[in-house]
């Protein structure tokens, strides 16, 4: 667990320093943000921990979680909004939006889709797992690890705890 969201949780009930913290979603306010910052120890230039307490100081009506990744949170934002999937190949209105975060370049571009899927979380009050999602944000890029747990997270839930790695011949890897 981060500092930053022991701090977050600290302070969960200061609702100026939450609206403060929010500030920093929003280009012409994101300075109303920065001396929040500056007390929980974050660098006003570490875009990647304003992004999380934002959306954590966004989204605290509807709680976190310690369970999941950002994957399991996409597809129980899908679930709530009833969305099926339809018989032809076309992607449900979530699907396109979570293949679009996957495609993602690390930056502005990730934290504004990671933004709208928070906020579709909060409308339909599922949590989300801050601690994971500020790892997982943090290691986005180097590998394709945290886009492939999330993908299987939201298309394949429970399968890669349950079953073993495998290659196409069926061994273990």
């Amino acid at each position: 667990m981060s500092g930053l969201l022991e701090q977050l949780r600290r302070h969960k009930e200061d609702r100026g320093m939450m609206a403060d913290l929010r500030c920093a979603l929003v280009a012409s306010k994101r300075h109303r943000a920065w001396p929040v910052l500056h007390r929980l120890g974050v660098a006003v230039t570490n875009r990647l921990a304003a992004t999380v307490a934002a959306l954590y100081a966004t989204h605290r009506e509807g709680e976190e979680t310690q369970e999941g990744n950002f994957g399991a949170t996409c597809l129980a934002v899908k679930r709530k909004r009833r969305e099926e999937q339809s018989n032809d190949s076309k992607l449900t209105p979530t699907e396109r939006r979570f293949l679009h975060l996957l495609a993602a370049e690390k930056g502005d571009e990730l934290y504004k889709r990671v933004t709208g899927m928070v906020l579709m979380a909060k409308s339909q009050g599922v949590p989300v797992n801050y601690g994971r999602l500020e790892t997982d944000l943090r290691s986005w890029g180097w590998n394709d690890r945290t886009k492939t747990e999330w993908a299987a997270s939201f298309w394949t839930p429970g399968a890669d705890a349950a079953l073993p790695s495998t290659t196409e011949e069926g061994a273990e890897l």
